[in-house]
């Protein structure tokens, strides 16, 4: 398992692509092991599934068993309840949430509560409410252009998340809007990511990032540079940061989150590498052996 002294949190949006077998995972893996091998070298990852489905308990049990104590899982509210209409409306439905996913206890530190672009300054109270209620930890992702706009209702957003010790998630998509490529991936998640700049936030001992990477990995380098300087001040602070990286289709998004991490090994001497999986050599894999 990964060493539980890594100072700061590192993973993907999910853990079951299965492009990754192509250089992560052993090429015989079975995607019910997925979980298990990617908690061999990753301490946390993001709960984007949780947006579009709820789990089942079963698998709220299963994943239980296979994490770590120390891994972490930002499980995402459901979108029927950051999207449908008033927050305050939807306590109860994410009080349930939460109880769902009791079995993981502090492994899901923070909730992530993703609102939509049409989530304005005008319901700040609503949020407000929705957080003096909710009973969890949160981490709060904003996308309405106003909390953009360097003026009085994104102040009011900051006062309002620091004054309840929650954090302002920070979403950084430049180096996917830098791609000029014409594949449907990247054309997709243009499409789908909203192109904000990049607020960099740490209300908390634990800021959150999510990097949206270009489909080539160099192509990143300008872009994760920052990042870099970002991550290890924080650490130096004695925050605990932590950072998601995606690709397009995320078949390169293990790589990459790889590769931000050996760049913060040059910045810090003495931060542990990450482990990597045993893998067979690639004649055998092939079956030339």
């Amino acid at each position: 398992m990964i060493p539980s002294p890594l100072p700061y949190f590192l993973g993907c949006p999910s853990w079951s692509e299965s492009a990754w077998r192509e250089y992560l995972y052993p090429a015989d893996a079975k995607t019910a092991d997925f979980l298990g091998l990617y908690c061999q070298v990753f301490n946390a990852v993001e709960g984007n599934t949780t947006f579009y489905a709820r789990p089942a308990a079963a698998t709220v049990e299963r994943w239980a068993q296979v994490m770590p104590e120390h891994f972490r899982f930002t499980a995402k509210f459901p979108g029927d309840i950051s999207h449908s209409g008033d927050l305050l409306g939807q306590l109860i439905a994410a009080q349930h949430f939460t109880e769902l996913l009791r079995p993981l206890g502090q492994r899901v530190t923070p909730y992530w509560l993703q609102l939509p672009a049409s989530f304005g300054p005008s319901r700040l109270a609503e949020l407000a409410g929705f957080l003096d209620e909710v009973g969890v930890a949160v981490a709060v992702e904003v996308r309405h252009a106003d909390f953009f706009a360097k003026g009085e209702a994104e102040r009011s957003l900051n006062r309002l998340l620091l004054a309840r010790g929650v954090e302002r998630i920070c979403l950084d998509p430049r180096a996917l809007f830098s791609c000029t490529s014409r594949e449907a991936s990247v054309l997709h998640a243009q499409a789908k990511k909203p192109r904000v700049p990049p607020r960099p936030a740490a209300f908390t001992q634990c800021p959150q990032v999510r990097f949206i990477g270009h489909p080539e990995l160099a192509a990143n380098e300008p872009f994760l540079q920052p990042w870099l300087d970002k991550v290890a001040a924080w650490i130096e602070e004695g925050r605990t940061p932590y950072v998601f990286l995606h690709t397009a289709d995320n078949r390169l998004a293990a790589a990459l989150a790889q590769r931000f991490h050996r760049g913060l090994m040059e910045r810090m001497p003495g931060l542990v590498s990450l482990p990597e999986i045993e893998r067979a050599p690639l004649a055998e894999q092939l079956g030339l052996l």
